[in-house]
């Protein structure tokens, strides 16, 4: 299953080469934005802590709202993506898009958990509300997982790190 840090990383990566060679709306996806991205990358396992809550509480919350609910579906997306469809209506269009890519960060976590394993066991739940069927591919757990995840971390990281430095020369930073 991937690490809370590889959703958060790989959703803002995307975000950043999305908004550096592919968007005509660079104005609107500024720093606040990416963070925002990885914010929603990370959103999904909102349930994790609520989880933990009800254990410590002795209570037991419904399926749904247990790991790999509905938090990950896309109807949870969906939340965060009407509000920007309804702002980037009435011209607010760099609010907008901090809806967007919240939504975005938490479709990406979402086929992250579904491709490489993580959430429910029985998978994600790609058509909620209409079905409550699980599909996933969890190639982790096909080819025997391991380290592979914190692996996974160091080579996103040292990745993007490369990409800032080419595309935006962070060197002069320091």
């Amino acid at each position: 299953m991937p690490l809370a840090v590889t959703h958060v990383l790989l959703t803002i990566i995307v975000v950043d080469i999305w908004r550096d060679y592919f968007t005509k709306h660079k104005r609107y996806v500024t720093m606040h934005t990416l963070f925002l991205a990885g914010v929603g990358g990370l959103l999904p396992d909102l349930d994790v802590p609520f989880n933990i809550a009800a254990n410590w509480m002795g209570m037991t919350l419904p399926k749904l709202l247990q790991h790999g609910g509905i938090t990950h579906t896309p109807f949870f997306a969906l939340l965060f993506f009407i509000p920007g469809y309804l702002l980037w209506k009435k011209r607010k269009h760099r609010m907008a898009m901090y809806f967007y890519v919240v939504s975005f960060g938490i479709l990406f976590h979402i086929f992250l958990d579904w491709f490489l394993g993580g959430g429910s066991y029985e998978g994600i739940m790609w058509l909620f509300p209409f079905s409550l069927q699980g599909f996933k591919v969890h190639l982790l757990l096909l080819v025997g997982g391991g380290n592979i995840p914190s692996a996974l971390d160091a080579v996103i990281l040292l990745f993007w790190l490369w990409h800032e430095e080419m595309k935006h020369k962070i060197t002069d930073f320091i």
